[in-house]
């Protein structure tokens, strides 16, 4: 009996080329897997084509809810984004991609598990890091690390003289990644950061803000300890919540993102990002973080959310740190629940309201017709205390200017 591998599988260029290329290179049976995260019409007919391409059987597995209950909103529950920017589609996806691959692996006594990230990108890293941490026995096959073919074009040409049809066209080669959150753009013009990328070509789930209607849309977010339950008064999953956000802020011109971003491995990259249901509830979390969190917790939360973007992006996502990361992020979302108002307009987002029961706003309090919880009086010994550093310093420097006239 042969041994078996199994295949990250998605139908594109690259999985496409890889299963051929594991049968003349390995004598293993490739069992191909397509970890379906809501990437939509890209899992139609995948099966027929893994297995006319040599594939010995073929898996499928439905995530999406999985995918955004147990990775995209601990991401942003801590308000993790990567470099100002990025809101970590690829990223919050791989680890939950390898460890499905992983449970098949054990499932079918498989001994290697291949994929088809790049050498140069961050997704091996991703990958792979996952693999070790839950199944470190298991042999790992990256082909871009040590076959022949050195671009797309190459390996067009290698499907081309095994009359294997590729799932591109030539000159049209965008290398994208779609799922549930976001779609993201690499290649062609990209790769030039002194040109504007061909919008009107590139974009799938979005129109750019010139296209997105003259009046507003209005949507209504509600919270429950920081994650999404509700829109505008509908109770709905959460794979339900991302795609209608999708919807709506596609529409809107909402969260289009040209980022030149420092990858792993150490090189920049430019990519485009599409994630208009994410910029939404990214910006509606944070407006009830700023209600429902102290100023310390506030303050000390936003240091967390860079290193908890940085632990996704490099895929450490089963790591101590992060787990323990997530813990202190879900102390702080016990109060973070109420119901978040925004008007979305040409690719803005703008606040119309918030509530929640947990506010630690004061109108007494923030009010210029103060009640009786404040005393202005107070804020003259306040300011003596606060000041006192400085009081003093010039105080020193007084007596050393004076000091020194005397010379």
């Amino acid at each position: 009996m042969k041994k078996k591998v199994v295949l990250a599988y998605s139908g594109g260029l690259d999985t496409t080329v890889i299963i051929p290329w594991l049968q003349e290179n390995y004598d293993y049976d490739v069992i191909a897997v397509c970890i379906d995260l809501g990437q939509g019409s890209e899992t139609e007919g995948l099966e027929e084509k893994a297995l006319s391409t040599g594939a010995c059987k073929y898996y499928i597995k439905d995530v999406a809810e999985e995918f955004v209950t147990d990775y995209v909103w601990p991401n942003l529950k801590a308000g993790a984004v990567y470099e100002n920017k990025y809101l970590l589609g690829t990223s919050m996806a791989r680890p939950l991609i390898a460890k499905c691959l992983v449970d098949i692996a054990l499932q079918e006594g498989a001994v290697a598990i291949c994929h088809g990230a790049t050498g140069k990108g961050n997704d091996q890293v991703r990958f792979e890091l996952t693999i070790k941490a839950l199944a470190p026995h298991l042999e790992i096959i990256a082909p871009w690390r040590i076959w022949d073919i050195k671009s797309r074009e190459d390996a067009v040409a290698y499907l081309e003289q095994r009359g294997i049809p590729a799932p591109v066209k030539k000159g049209e080669s965008y290398s994208r990644d779609r799922n549930l959150w976001h779609l993201s753009h690499e290649g062609l013009e990209l790769e030039d950061p002194g040109m504007e990328p061909n919008y009107n070509r590139l974009l799938q789930l979005s129109v750019t803000p010139e296209q997105a209607p003259d009046s507003p849309t209005y949507v209504e977010i509600e919270f429950n300890k920081g994650a999404p339950v509700k829109l505008d008064g509908e109770t709905l999953s959460a794979a339900q919540i991302v795609a209608k956000l999708n919807e709506i802020g596609g529409k809107n011109g909402i969260g289009i993102v040209d980022i030149l971003e420092n990858r792993v491995v150490g090189m920049k990259s430019r990519g485009v990002y599409e994630t208009p249901g994410g910029a939404i509830l990214y910006y509606a979390h944070e407006e009830l973080d700023h209600m429902c969190l102290d100023k310390q917790t506030f303050a000390y939360k936003q240091m967390i959310a860079i290193k908890f973007a940085e632990l996704t992006y490099s895929g450490e996502w089963f790591t101590p740190l992060r787990e323990a990361l997530s813990a202190f992020v879900d102390s702080t979302q016990q109060t973070v629940t109420g119901t978040v108002k925004l008007k979305l307009y040409k690719g803005n987002i703008i606040p119309a309201g918030a509530t929640s029961p947990y506010s630690l706003y004061n109108e007494s309090l923030a009010s210029f017709t103060t009640g009786e919880l404040y005393n202005h009086k107070d804020a003259e010994g306040f300011i003596n205390l606060f000041g006192l550093p400085l009081k003093v310093r010039a105080m020193m420097q007084q007596q050393a200017n004076l000091h020194q006239s005397k010379k």
